[in-house]
C-alpha cells in the first residue's frame, strides 16, 4: 500500500471491503500453515477481520465504515504510528496475493473511500509451483520443514493401486445424456430477472486459452497404428482434456494435423514408462518435423519458379517474339553512381535503367566477367521465389552489396540480413530501395567519421596531456638532456700538440705523475 502522506489515510475515511468467495477448510489451513510465517500473525489477523465484514456464507461488498472500526477490531490506538502499523501489514497481504488495495475518490469532492479487494489463497498445487512464493517461505521455515508440510496438504495414494500400471477409462455420464431441457421457447423474463439482479462487479477474467488445431481425440486414434507400442498409451488420453489441449497448442503452433501428430506420438521416448506424455519431447520433435516441411516446400517454390520461368522463355522463342516488357522511366532524383566494376562499359542513365528494368539474373551477371558464383545464385533465388521482392528492389540490393567495392559485403549473412531488413521495413519499390541504400550508406559514413573522429582525438590528447603535466607538476617528466654540439672542423694537430694530449691522458691515467 503506497500511501504518500498519513494524513490522506486516517481513521475517519472510509472503506468497504469486496470478495467473490468463501474460504474452504483447505484455505484456513494454507493461511495458517503458509502464509502466516511468512506475513506474520498480525498480518493475517487483518485478513480475516477484512473477510469476516462481510457473512460467511455470501459474497460481494461490505458497508461503508470508517477506518476506526478496522483499528480497533485489531487492538490498536488511534494515530499516526498505529495507521502506519495497518498500512506495514496491509503491504505484506498485498506482496503474497491476498489483498488488493484501490484509493476510490470523486473529482468534485475532496473525500476519498479505500477498497480493500480479498483474493482466495493458492491451492497447494499452484502454491509450491511458484518459485518466488516457495523460495520465501523457505527463507522463513528453512527446506526440512517446507517440505513437511507439503506433504501434510495430500493424502497419500494406496500402496496397491501406486505400483500397479493402471488402465485409466473415462465413464462418465455427459450431461445430454442424462438431461433434456426444454428448448420450445426462451423466456425472456427470466433472463431480464437475472440481469438486473446480477451483480455489477463482475469477477475477473480467466486466462486466456491456448491456441487449439480443433483435433479431437478420435481423429488421432483412428489414424493411430493398432499395433504400436505406445497405442495403450494413447488410448489414455481420452478424456484427459489437459493433455489434448497441450497436442492441440503444439499441432498449431508447428502447423501439424491428426496425421502429423499421430506419427509424432507413434515414436518411441514421447511417453515414459507409466504412460506419461512428455510434452517437451513432442515440441523438439514437432519443430524438426516444421523445419523438414518449410525447407522441403521452400525447394519446391523454388524449383516451381525456375520452371515457370524456363517455361515462359521457351514459349517467348517458339512464338518468334523479341518484344520485350515496356520499360520504366527512372526520374533523376533516383538516380545511383555507377559501379567501379561497370565503369565505361554503360552511362549513369542505362546503368540505372537496367538496374530498374532488368530481371535479376541477368543482372548480376553483369558484375562478373565469368559464371556468376552458384552459392550468390541460390541466395538470391530464395529472395526471390520465397521472399518475394520485386524485381527491382532485388536490382538495387545487389547495387549495393556488389557495387560498393567492399569485399566484406559479399556473404551470404549480410545478403540475408539486408534483404530481410527491406522485408520488415516495407521497401516494395524501386524508389524506396534507393532511398534506403542511400540512408545506409550515410549511417555507414557516420559511423566511419566518428571512429576516425575519435582515433584522431586519442593521437593528440596524448602530447597535448603531457605539456601540461609538465606545466601543472613545474618539471617535465624526462629531463632535458643537452646535446654536446660538433667540434668545428679546422687545420690538423701539430706532433708537438699531439704529444701534448698524449702526455695529459698518461696523467690522466695514473700512469705518470
Amino acid at each position: 500500500m503506497r500511501i504518500g502522506n498519513l494524513h490522506q489515510f486516517t481513521e475517519h475515511h472510509r472503506y468497504y471491503t469486496f470478495r467473490d468467495f468463501s474460504l474452504s477448510a483447505v484455505d484456513r489451513k494454507m493461511i495458517g500453515l503458509i502464509y502466516q510465517p511468512m506475513i506474520g500473525a498480525f498480518a493475517t489477523g487483518l485478513y480475516q477481520l477484512l473477510y469476516q465484514q462481510t457473512a460467511d456464507d455470501r459474497v460481494g461488498y461490505s458497508e461503508l465504515e470508517p477506518q476506526r472500526k478496522l483499528l480497533l477490531g485489531l487492538g490498536l490506538e488511534m494515530g499516526e504510528r498505529s495507521r502506519q502499523e495497518l498500512v506495514n501489514h496491509a503491504s505484506r497481504l498485498e506482496a503474497v496475493g491476498l489483498l488488493q488495495v484501490s484509493k476510490l475518490g470523486v473529482s468534485d469532492n475532496d473525500d476519498v473511500v479505500y477498497e480493500y479487494e480479498l483474493f482466495k489463497p493458492l491451492t497447494p498445487d499452484e502454491f509450491f509451483g511458484s518459485p518466488h512464493l516457495t523460495m520465501l517461505l523457505r527463507d522463513k521455515v528453512g527446506k526440512h520443514s517446507v517440505i513437511a508440510l507439503r506433504e501434510c496438504f495430500y493424502s497419500k495414494e494406496d500402496d496397491e493401486l501406486a505400483s500397479a500400471e493402471l488402465q485409466r477409462e473415462n465413464i462418465t455420464v455427459p450431461f445430454y445424456e442424462l438431461f433434456r431441457l426444454n428448448t420450445q421457447g426462451i423466456d425472456l423474463e427470466l433472463e431480464q430477472a437475472l440481469t438486473e439482479v446480477a451483480p455489477a462487479r463482475q469477477p475477473a477474467p480467466k486466462p486466456q486459452q491456448l491456441e487449439t488445431a480443433g483435433i479431437q481425440y478420435g481423429d488421432i486414434i483412428m489414424r493411430f497404428p493398432r499395433n504400436s507400442a505406445n497405442r495403450s498409451y494413447v488410448e489414455r488420453l481420452r478424456g484427459d482434456n489437459e493433455a489434448i489441449a497441450q497436442l492441440n497448442y503444439v499441432a498449431y503452433k508447428y502447423n501439424l494435423d491428426a496425421a502429423d501428430l499421430s506419427r509424432l506420438l507413434d515414436e518411441d521416448n514421447i511417453f515414459t514408462s507409466k504412460g506419461e506424455l512428455l510434452i517437451d519431447e513432442l515440441q523438439l520433435r514437432a519443430n524438426q518435423m516444421y523445419r523438414q516441411d518449410r525447407k522441403r516446400s521452400d525447394e519446391r517454390q523454388r524449383m516451381y519458379g525456375r520452371m515457370n520461368a524456363a517455361k515462359a522463355e521457351s514459349q517467348a522463342a517458339d512464338d518468334g517474339s523479341d518484344d520485350m516488357p515496356d520499360e520504366v522511366a527512372v526520374q533523376a532524383e533516383f538516380y545511383v553512381d555507377v559501379p567501379a566494376q561497370l565503369a565505361g562499359r554503360c552511362d549513369i542513365h542505362q546503368y540505372n535503367m537496367l538496374m530498374r528494368n532488368e530481371p535479376h539474373t541477368r543482372f548480376i551477371a553483369r558484375f562478373f566477367p565469368g559464371a556468376v558464383p552458384e552459392w550468390l545464385i541460390r541466395v538470391f533465388e530464395v529472395i526471390d521465389h520465397n521472399y518475394r521482392l520485386q524485381g527491382a528492389v532485388i536490382n538495387v540490393l545487389i547495387h549495393y552489396v556488389l557495387g560498393m567495392n567492399d569485399a566484406q559485403r559479399v556473404t551470404k549473412a549480410f545478403i540475408d540480413t539486408v534483404a530481410s531488413n527491406m522485408l520488415m521495413k516495407g521497401i516494395d519499390s524501386y524508389e524506396k530501395a534507393v532511398g534506403y541504400v542511400r540512408e545506409q550508406v550515410k549511417v555507414e559514413a557516420d559511423k566511419v567519421q566518428r571512429r576516425e573522429g575519435g582515433a584522431a582525438a586519442a593521437s593528440s590528447a596524448a602530447p597535448r596531456s603531457g605539456r601540461g603535466g609538465s606545466q601543472r607538476g613545474g618539471s617535465a617528466r624526462k629531463p632535458a638532456i643537452p646535446i654536446m654540439p660538433e667540434a668545428p672542423s679546422g687545420s690538423p694537430l701539430s706532433a708537438e700538440e699531439m704529444e701534448e694530449i698524449r702526455r695529459m691522458a698518461r696523467k690522466l691515467d695514473g700512469k705518470t705523475t
